[in-house]
Formats: structure tokens, sequence, C-alpha cells
């Protein structure tokens, strides 16, 4: 069974907030860590993973990342808080 990963990044001091989807979540914060990604997290250095959400379905988690990207901020601040208030990078408990 596949699963599927909606995902929050962000950059050290927690003022960039980057919403992505992926079927391989070590994987592709792996490649935002390490800049193998030429995109805006590359560019604003969007590599510490803050939050994540778990999917069976891939139309499921593609219209979950679309639906949090066009949220407030203040309302993202607030889904990661519930989550992960310390706003570790939980890249290292993966």
């Amino acid at each position: 069974m596949n699963q599927y990963y909606v995902y929050i990044l962000t950059n050290n001091s927690n003022t960039v907030l980057y919403t992505g989807v992926t079927n391989d979540l070590a994987r592709r914060v792996y490649e935002h860590k390490n800049k193998l990604i030429v995109d805006f997290t590359m560019r604003y250095n969007v590599t510490k993973l803050i939050y994540y959400e778990i999917y069976d379905n891939i139309e499921d988690a593609i219209q979950r990342e679309k639906r949090i990207k066009k949220w407030y901020r203040n309302w993202k601040i607030e889904l990661i808080n519930k989550f992960n208030s310390s706003w570790e990078d939980l890249y290292y408990k993966l």
C-alpha cells in the first residue's frame, strides 16, 4: 500500500512556509536539505520539516495540499502549533 504525504517546511528563522506533497517524505526532505531541487525552497533555504500528514490516496493528498496552500499564514501557524508546538525539525524523527 502506498502512502502520500502533505508536508510543511520552513527556514531556520521560521519566517517562510512551504507546503508540498510527496510519496516519499524522507527522500523529498533530504532533497530540500541538500539543495537538490532548484526552486523556491532552495532560494529561501527552506529545509526544516515542521508538519506532515499521511494519506493512502494521492488525490486526497493533492487536494489537501492545494487547500493548505490557499490558507492564511496564521491558519497554517495554528495547524503547525497543534502538531509540533516547538517547531522542531521532524526530519530526524522519520
